[in-house]
C-alpha cells in the first residue's frame, strides 16, 4: 500500500513569515498538533504544539515571532508513492511523529502521523489474529 492511500490530506499549512500566535491559533481551530510550514506549495519546515510551548514559555520567544525562527527545517518528507512501510523507520531514525508527503514535484499533497500508522498496524493485526482463529478452529 502506498502511503498516499494512508495519508490525511486535511493539512494546516502557514507561511515562514507567519507568527506563532497565528501557528498556535489556527492549531487550536483545527485541532491538530502541528502545521506545516510551505513556500510556493512546498514545505520547508514544520512547528509543533511543543516547539510553541518550548519557544514561548521556555526560551522566551515572542508569540509575534516568525515561524521560521522556530521551525523544523530542513523538513523530513515522503513520497505518496512510498510504500506505507517506509514511513515508519524514517520517523523513529528521526524521532518525528509526523511527515508531510509531497508529490514527485516536491508539493504538499498530505500528512502521515505515527497515530496513522499505529491505526494502520492494529488493522492489520486484527486480520492477522482473525486468520489464525479461522485456522484454529479448522483443525479442532
Amino acid at each position: 500500500m502506498s502511503i498516499g492511500h494512508l495519508l490525511s490530506r486535511k493539512v494546516v499549512t502557514a507561511e515562514p513569515t507567519d507568527s506563532l500566535a497565528k501557528a498556535a491559533r489556527l492549531m487550536d481551530e483545527h485541532n491538530v498538533g502541528a502545521v506545516v510550514v510551505v513556500e510556493q506549495g512546498r514545505p520547508v519546515g514544520i512547528v509543533t504544539d511543543r516547539d510553541l510551548a518550548r519557544s514561548v514559555c521556555t526560551l522566551g520567544t515572542s508569540p509575534e515571532a516568525h515561524l521560521q525562527n522556530v521551525m523544523t527545517c530542513p523538513v523530513a518528507t515522503i513520497r505518496q508513492d512510498e510504500g506505507v512501510y517506509n514511513a515508519t523507520p524514517q520517523m523513529m531514525r528521526l524521532a518525528v511523529r509526523r511527515l508531510p508527503v509531497v508529490d514527485e514535484l516536491g508539493r504538499l499533497v498530505g500528512l502521515v502521523s505515527l497515530d496513522d500508522l499505529l491505526l494502520l498496524l492494529g488493522r492489520e493485526l486484527h486480520h492477522i489474529a482473525e486468520g489464525i482463529q479461522a485456522e484454529v478452529a479448522e483443525v479442532a
